[in-house]
C-alpha cells in the first residue's frame, strides 16, 4: 500500500523528546518502509474521497467485521464532580442494547470516581498512557496506574494527541505496545486532516498510521481501530455515512494484505468526528462500521444512549 510521501509527523510542531528513548514526542520524519510504497495497490484509487454522497464504489471487497458492536465515549477534558456525578447517573438509568460494549473515558482526576459509581455494564478507559513503567514523568499516567484504578482501556493516537501535542506515529505505536503487553485493551485512533484529504491522501495518511501500530503491537487481539477524520472532530461537520464506510473497507482491506485475514474479519472499526444522536442511526447501517468513538455527544446521558442503541440500525441494515 502507498505511504505519504512525507511522514505525518513531519507536519507535527509539538514538543521535543524528553530523552533519546521518547523520541517520539519531537517532531520527526523516519524512514517509511519501502516495501509499503513499492506495493501500492491499484485497487483504491477510484475510491472517491470527495464531499458527494454518492454510493461508495465496492470494487474493494468488504469484510464487514465479526465483533461485537462497540461504542465509546470520550469525555475530554470536560467536567466537575458534580457534573460528572449528574452523567453517571443518567448512564446508570439509561436502557442500553445489551449486544454493545459500552466504554468510557473521563478525565484522569474523575476516574476514581466514575468508577466507584457508573454500573458494571459500562468500561472505563483512559484517555492516554505513557510509554513505559510510570517514574519521573511529571503529568503523564502509567498503564500500571490506569489498571490499578480499574480501567479496562485506553486511548491511543488521538488526533487531539497528535495535532496538538506533537505525538508522532512510531512513539503512538510503542505506547500501544506496552499498553497491550501490560494487560490493556487500545482504542488506535487514526484519520486524517482536512487539507491530506483534500490532496487525495486519506488512504495514505490511514495506511502510514496503521503500520506504526502494525509495526510495534504484539497481537491484534484487544485493540479497537477508531477512524476519526480530524476535519469532522469537533467542527459540527460529519463524514457522510458512504465516505466513512468507504475508507472503514479501505482499512479493513489494509489490514487483511499487511496483517492477516483473521484480524482484518475480527478487528471492530468504529468511527468518531461528531457523532451524536441524529446521525449515529445512518452511520450504523453501512456494513464496516461496527461502532463509534464519541466526543462531546458523550457528555450527555441520554444522547449517548440513543448512540450506543444505534446498533439496532445495523440490526435492520443487516
Amino acid at each position: 500500500m502507498a505511504v505519504a510521501s512525507t511522514s505525518l509527523a513531519s507536519q507535527l510542531s509539538g514538543p521535543k523528546s524528553l530523552s533519546q528513548s521518547y523520541s517520539g514526542l519531537r517532531p520527526s520524519c523516519p524512514k517509511l518502509d519501502q516495501s509499503l510504497s513499492q506495493t501500492h495497490s491499484s485497487l483504491f484509487q477510484h475510491l472517491s474521497l470527495s464531499s458527494s454522497s454518492r454510493k461508495a464504489s465496492r470494487a474493494v471487497v468488504a469484510m464487514a467485521g465479526t465483533g461485537k458492536f462497540f461504542v465509546g465515549g470520550n469525555w475530554k477534558c470536560n467536567g466537575t464532580k458534580d457534573s460528572i456525578s449528574k452523567l453517571v447517573s443518567d448512564l446508570n438509568s439509561a436502557k442500553l442494547e445489551p449486544d454493545v460494549d459500552v466504554v468510557v473515558a473521563p478525565p484522569f482526576l474523575y476516574l476514581d470516581q466514575v468508577k466507584s459509581s457508573l454500573t458494571d455494564r459500562i468500561e472505563i478507559s483512559g484517555q492516554n498512557s505513557w510509554v513505559g513503567k510510570g517514574g519521573a514523568f511529571t503529568g503523564e499516567i502509567s498503564v500500571e496506574q490506569l489498571k490499578d484504578i480499574g480501567c479496562k482501556w485506553v486511548i491511543l493516537g488521538h488526533s487531539e494527541r497528535r495535532h496538538v501535542i506533537g505525538e508522532d506515529d512510531q512513539f503512538i505505536g510503542k505506547k500501544a505496545a506496552y499498553a497491550l503487553n501490560e494487560g490493556l485493551g487500545v482504542i488506535a485512533c487514526i484519520g486524517e486532516k482536512l487539507e491530506e484529504r483534500e490532496a487525495g491522501k486519506t488512504f495514505d495518511v490511514c495506511y502510514e498510521q496503521l503500520k506504526a501500530f502494525a509495526d510495534a503491537v504484539p497481537s491484534w487481539e484487544n485493540i479497537v481501530v477508531a477512524y476519526e477524520p480530524v476535519w469532522a472532530i469537533g467542527t459540527g461537520k460529519v463524514a457522510s455515512p458512504q465516505q466513512a464506510q468507504e475508507v472503514h473497507v479501505a482499512v479493513r482491506e489494509w489490514l487483511k494484505k499487511n496483517v492477516s485475514a483473521e484480524v482484518a474479519s475480527k478487528t471492530r472499526i468504529i468511527y468518531g468526528g461528531s457523532v451524536n444522536g441524529g446521525n449515529s442511526a445512518e452511520l450504523a447501517k453501512e456494513e464496516d462500521i461496527d461502532g463509534f468513538l464519541v466526543g462531546g455527544a458523550s457528555l450527555k446521558g441520554p444522547e449517548f444512549a440513543t448512540i450506543v442503541n444505534a446498533v439496532t440500525s445495523k440490526k435492520v441494515a443487516a
